[in-house]
């Protein structure tokens, strides 16, 4: 796949499809989640196999997802008894689940509700019991994820509580549940060599997975300005260069026999919105293998900034930093750190009060922050296309490597400046399908975008190399209990809960 590939929006490809994703929307009375960990339901359903451990207080959560999976259809003539098995059609006993949600920062910056940004764990809780269930007794259940390299894994299992789900299980003779952080190491505070703290990483490791020509970025111009997720961009440009396109990806993730994504409903600034589909730059263990920009404007060869959209004197403050972080950060150097934290502190002792810094409204399109980014989407493809072909070793086939499934937790959904630090908004709604395409291109739409306005699902529509199960948007059936909701895909004027797009998208993927 060539730079600049793709078409107009709505130019679609009309290959017929081989049959529907069927995808089911849950509207909550109120957007709520329960406090009480580990989350038990609130009523003792038929299928439920802890009978002993009900909540007194109403969990909607549960009963949403379960909902999901009848709305589906799944296992239909057991519905409403002890037999009910939803998941058995896709979960086997003796395997291997991967529950991965979105654990990407353990607190939100500006102090608001961090569960805009992370998925809540009530919402694990009720798909960890429906594998339960489906591994009759054996297998294996492990919640796992890679977090940005700042995220206080501690704080985040303290605050979503989520090490109660997984130590519930163990009160119970069956399938162990394990939670694995996947990073091999965390920072405290930015990507400063002095605050790098080693991890254990995955238990079974990592594995190497080489795209070459199959990659989005194969012959992508302008390698030499790759930037990734740290200052050493050497790193990154190394493997990514010509027929060399890899990445290290997690062995519990390639391995598993069935991982069911569980996502958070937000926007995001570098490729729109974060569902299913960004969210799977948390099974890589090296973030520095992904792409999330090229140095400078359009113009200069890049997409890091607007056009015009920086003045002279901001534009040089850009290009300084940039120095600083090529020659100083990316030698890793303790020293060399020190001089930059120090240039950095007399530029607000002595320059910064005299109005020669770069505005925050700025800043925020800075860094691949906005619509014209024509990289981190290529990134996301490469990472599906891992994510579904690629088997334990890294070799790449033309069959799914492992059975998929999705819930979208969009009950405390995030807008405006996500991922990391988004506004709450309140949408009390929860998605569920086995195409992950297909739940993200719903998702994306009840949100009040249009997801063909959107490079990433455009392109994967477009690709006629790989089977993603969809070929245009007219694939998928939208199953739900709201009535306004079953033509979504179609609808071509309503905003639905009218997410605020990251500033940097503000008019350019609304519906």
């Amino acid at each position: 796949m060539k730079c600049g590939h793709g078409t107009n929006a709505h130019n679609m490809i009309a290959t017929e499809s081989k049959c529907r994703a069927k995808i089911a929307v849950a509207n909550m009375s109120k957007p709520v989640y329960p406090r009480d960990a580990p989350y038990h339901p609130s009523s003792a359903y038929p299928e439920y196999p802890f009978k002993g451990h009900i909540s007194s207080c109403e969990n909607e959560i549960y009963a949403s997802v379960r909902r999901l999976l009848h709305l589906l259809g799944l296992d239909a003539e057991n519905y409403g008894t002890e037999q009910w098995n939803p998941l058995g059609y896709l979960i086997e006993p003796g395997m291997t689940v991967v529950i991965k949600p979105n654990f990407v920062l353990g607190k939100h910056s500006e102090g608001k509700d961090v569960f805009s940004i992370i998925t809540h764990p009530s919402v694990l809780r009720a798909i960890a019991d429906y594998s339960w269930i489906a591994l009759k007794g054996r297998g294996e259940i492990v919640v796992a994820d890679a977090p940005q390299y700042d995220c206080d894994f501690k704080q985040l299992v303290e605050i979503t509580k989520i090490d109660h789900v997984c130590d519930f299980y163990s009160d119970f003779s069956g399938p162990k549940v394990h939670l694995y952080d996947l990073r091999s190491y965390w920072s405290k505070t930015r990507h400063f060599p002095s605050c790098k703290i080693p991890l254990p990483g995955d238990p079974k490791g990592v594995t190497t997975v080489r795209l070459g020509r199959q990659s989005a970025l194969y012959n992508c111009p302008n390698p030499e300005r790759f930037y990734g997720t740290v200052y050493h961009r050497s790193e990154l440009i190394n493997h990514h260069c010509g027929e060399t396109q890899e990445y290290e990806i997690s062995r519990t993730v390639l391995d598993a026999d069935v991982v069911i994504s569980v996502p958070k409903l937000k926007v995001h600034k570098k490729v729109g919105v974060t569902l299913n589909l960004k969210g799977l730059v948390g099974i890589c263990t090296n973030k520095n293998f992904c792409l999330h920009y090229r140095l400078g404007s359009p113009g200069e060869g890049g997409d890091q900034y607007p056009e015009g959209l920086f003045s002279p004197v901001e534009r040089g403050l850009i290009r300084l930093e940039r120095w600083m972080y090529d020659n100083l950060l990316a030698r890793r150097s303790v020293v060399l750190e020190y001089i930059h934290r120090s240039a950095y502190w007399l530029h607000g002792l002595f320059i910064k009060p005299f109005g020669i810094t770069v505005p925050r409204e700025k800043r925020m399109l800075d860094a691949g922050n906005w619509h014209g980014n024509d990289s981190a989407w290529r990134m996301v493809f490469d990472l599906l296309k891992v994510f579904y072909f690629a088997d334990g070793q890294g070799c790449m086939h033309t069959d799914k490597q492992r059975r998929v499934f999705s819930v979208i937790d969009g009950v405390i959904g995030g807008q405006n400046n996500g991922p990391l630090s988004p506004e709450p908004k309140p949408a009390g709604v929860l998605l569920a399908g086995e195409n992950i395409v297909a739940v993200d291109l719903v998702a994306t739409r009840l949100m009040g975008f249009d997801p063909l306005k959107l490079r990433l699902y455009r392109n994967v529509l477009e690709d006629l190399d790989c089977d993603y199960g969809i070929r245009e948007p007219g694939d998928i059936e939208v199953i739900c209990d709201e009535g306004g909701w079953q033509n979504c895909v179609s609808d071509g004027e309503d905003r639905f809960f009218d997410f605020k797009p990251h500033p940097g998208w503000v008019g350019h993927i609304e519906i």
